[in-house]
């Protein structure tokens, strides 16, 4: 006979799963970064599956490999090919060939004399360009980490498709709170992950490709290298992809172009800046209302943990921790107005 009763029994088991859950996350650390882009996945392409599946009656696993293959070829390839190319660029830039090579040695000659840095202007851009590599994936020295973070995802992602109706009955049954707040936290999600990846994606390439062509009208060199690193810093708020012509201005400037540095400065800071705005207020409309501090702080969470990823994964991440706030204030004041009446 046992010693213990039918509680102390369910508790012990209940203390060895959530000691075991927790191993399990640990161990599971490393994918993390599969398991958020298998579910920002599966948030973004879910409509077209149903569509396709279900309203259409498409077999299933066709579906689902069909959007991997839509993934790849629209998402991944052209993010993992533009990183190449932009850690290639950085990688190759020799300071002593930059036409501002002279501004640097001016700032040099400042910074030595006033603030006892002779090679300010030099470590800075060094240390800029170093940073700037880390962020994108080096294929070469990662390529198994990203082969099998890639793999992991697609795994989860295609079983996350071809069992959809038992994944989200799943979520339902084990959800810590009730079904219909269950099915306002995913439509929250839902709107969240538009808001963040497709909203923001939009915006970074709108800017990207606008800077781009006014770099090549106003004969800036290597207008498409700029309008790629373009797309990536329109992630990065406060900064933006219109600070890049501030340079290249001060660059037209240096050699005598001063009526298109004006122009370029006025067609950044003016034109760029405000379809931001512009196109931002339209995807608010339609999807949801992203606050800017949360894409503030969420990049500063993403960046350490998921590298160039985490400006899109750092966001949504928190964003998740706020719809959870939010659903647990609902529970509480939920199970307040329950305690009061059951007191009467």
């Amino acid at each position: 006979m046992s010693v213990f009763n039918y509680k102390q029994r369910n508790n012990i088991i209940l203390a060895s799963i959530i000691i075991l859950g927790c191993f399990l996350l640990y161990a599971l650390s490393s994918l993390f970064s599969s398991i958020l882009g298998a579910v920002v996945l599966f948030t973004i392409f879910r409509p077209l599956y149903i569509n396709l599946a279900e309203n259409k009656g498409w077999n299933r696993s066709l579906v689902a490999l069909l959007i991997i293959f839509i993934s790849l070829i629209v998402i991944v390839i052209p993010f993992l090919t533009l990183s190449i190319m932009v850690v290639g660029k950085i990688s190759s830039i020799n300071l002593k060939d930059l036409p501002i090579d002279q501004w640097i040695s001016k700032i040099d000659a400042f910074a030595g004399a006033n603030l006892n840095q002779p090679h300010f202007a030099e470590e800075t851009l060094q240390k800029l360009g170093a940073f700037a590599t880390g962020l994108f994936p080096s294929i070469l020295g990662s390529a198994a980490n990203t082969i099998l973070t890639l793999l992991v995802l697609y795994i989860i992602l295609y079983f996350m498709f071809t069992q959809i109706r038992e994944f989200e009955a799943g979520l339902l049954k084990y959800a810590p709170f009730r079904e219909q707040h269950a099915l306002k936290f995913a439509n929250a999600l839902r709107d969240s992950t538009y808001s963040n990846v497709l909203g923001q994606g939009i915006i970074a390439l709108t800017q990207g490709i606008l800077l781009a062509n006014g770099f090549w009208i106003f004969g800036i060199p290597d207008p498409i290298f700029w309008g790629v690193i373009a797309i990536f810093i329109s992630f990065l708020p406060v900064v933006g992809a219109p600070t890049l012509c501030i340079p290249a201005s001060i660059i037209l400037f240096a050699q005598g172009h001063n009526w298109q540095g004006v122009a370029l400065l006025a067609y950044g800071l003016l034109f760029i800046g405000n379809i931001d705005n512009f196109l931002r207020m339209i995807i608010n409309k339609r999807v949801a209302n992203t606050h800017p501090i949360i894409s503030i702080i969420g990049v500063f969470i993403g960046l350490p943990l998921f590298g160039i990823l985490g400006l899109v994964f750092g966001p949504v991440l928190l964003s998740y921790f706020l719809l959870l706030m939010e659903i647990y204030e609902t529970n509480r004041m939920a199970a307040d107005r329950l305690e009061r009446i059951n007191s009467v």
